[in-house]
């Protein structure tokens, strides 16, 4: 049972040194195409007249019909991957009537019919100041708008919100119930009506950064109001500490908050106590600090000594995380031939096996570069590469003491245990929405404001 669970737990960090190689080089997934243009291909075309630039359009007819709408999207629907999207229309004329729009539609819009008049989408006109979300019934919004006024649209995806602006200030908000992709759209609908766009290459007359910021502040401001027991981050982060065998810095803490913070005990989570974080405490400060300054053989000699069933398989995952390091750091100090004659004898046991294959490659490959740390695998010679073995190193340590209640207690402190349900919560609210907002990253939270 107990070399089931060192399997479990030394797997877990092959896995974890795995999406460290990928977190480095996938980057640039949340890139999205952002609206740039008027879209001239769909629109309808017969009742305006876009400018070259595609930035501009005329209404040159005399409207006869309600469907006798100039109506025109964006090239790229908004943006979903970040807190809000905002762009802005500027009434160069009134023309007869004033009957300008501007909102969002979806991909299937009928383009003879307003912003607004058709189910998916909304629209804030300027002739009466009402607003149209999915029919051809307005309601009460804002102030109406003409020639000379600059008029914005914008989603908040935080709140799940369309707003408009008017001059630079909000004129006010609406639920967003559509979780497709939202096109800016703007219409015309009477003789000379003019308006120009702006998609973000000039500035805006709003305060779209200063929105941003507010509504971060609001979602931090909520957080701030959780009611959380006294002390609680005290103990959160002594036993991080004590988990990750900081011992001197654990030292240095209880004593500069031995009378300034009352002892009190977070309360045991998942059958993994305080005395199991104590456990081999000097012995893992140790090992987490060989490691840390790349004095690979010396821990290794310290685990043969002190956990000898932790390294027993020498084809196991954490020997594989140890060779590989021993490999890296000599490659780290230019000691190039002896990388390649310790990799023959060490990293070799690995290179039929399909689980290292991945690994396996990517150090050899650090053999391949004049300057390896300017490389694509040079993330292999970053601390962070360091940090994936100690930690392995101290949860293997964790995991042989008998009196372990939880077996895969030992791979998390309670602290990252509260991030991972605050990451899972995050990420569950934004699939609600339809994979709409901000990608979550916890480094980001962590590192934004105060906390």
């Amino acid at each position: 049972m107990v070399a089931n669970q060192q399997e479990l737990i030394s797997n877990y960090f092959l896995e974890q040194a795995k999406l460290n190689a990928s977190s480095i080089t996938e980057n640039g997934n949340e890139n999205e195409d952002l609206p740039t243009e008027l879209n001239t291909i769909n629109s309808s075309g017969g009742f305006l007249v876009v400018s070259t630039d595609k930035l501009s359009v005329q209404y040159t007819s005399v409207n006869l019909h309600g469907h006798d709408v100039g109506v025109i999207q964006a090239n790229y629907p908004a943006p979903v991957k970040q807190l809000s999207y905002y762009f802005e229309m500027t009434v160069m004329n009134a023309g007869t009537k004033g009957q300008i729009a501007i909102g969002f539609t979806n991909e299937s819009f009928k383009m003879r019919r307003q912003p607004g008049w058709e189910a998916n989408s909304y629209g804030y006109h300027g002739d009466d100041g009402l607003l149209y979300r999915g029919n051809g019934k307005g309601e009460t919004f804002g102030p109406t708008f003409t020639t000379g006024d600059i008029v914005g649209g914008g989603i908040n995806y935080t709140s799940q919100e369309i707003f408009f602006t008017k001059n630079g200030i909000v004129v006010g908000t609406v639920y967003k119930d559509v979780k497709s992709q939202l096109f800016p759209t703007i219409a015309v609908h009477s003789q000379n009506e003019e308006v120009s766009v702006n998609f973000g290459k000039e500035p805006f007359l709003f305060d779209a950064k200063a929105y941003d910021a507010q509504e971060r502040m609001k979602q931090q401001n909520i957080i701030e109001k959780i009611p959380l027991p006294q002390n609680v981050s005290y103990e959160m982060v002594r036993s991080y500490l004590l988990h990750y065998g900081y011992e001197d810095t654990l030292n240095v803490f209880d004593m500069a908050t031995s009378n300034s913070v009352p002892p009190i005990r977070i309360s045991q989570q998942n059958g993994f106590a305080e005395q199991d974080n104590t456990y081999a405490l000097s012995q893992r400060k140790t090992l987490r600090q060989l490691i840390r300054m790349g004095k690979i053989d010396a821990a290794l000699g310290k685990l043969r000594d002190w956990y000898p069933q932790i390294i027993l398989e020498d084809n196991s995952p954490i020997c594989f995380l140890l060779h590989s390091q021993k490999f890296i750091e000599l490659v780290r100090v230019g000691k190039l031939e002896d990388a390649v004659k310790y990799g023959r004898v060490e990293l070799a046991k690995f290179f039929g096996l399909e689980e290292y294959k991945e690994l396996v490659q990517e150090c050899v490959a650090l053999l391949a570069y004049e300057e390896p740390l300017k490389s694509p695998v040079g993330y292999l010679l970053g601390e962070s590469q360091r940090e994936v073995v100690a930690d392995a190193v101290n949860a293997m340590i964790l995991s042989t003491n008998p009196n372990l209640k939880d077996p895969l207690g030992c791979l998390h402190s309670q602290l990252e245990s509260l991030l991972r349900q605050l990451t899972a919560c995050c990420l569950e609210k934004r699939s609600l929405n339809g994979d709409q907002g901000e990608a979550f990253h916890l480094h980001r939270v962590l590192h934004s404001g105060k906390h």
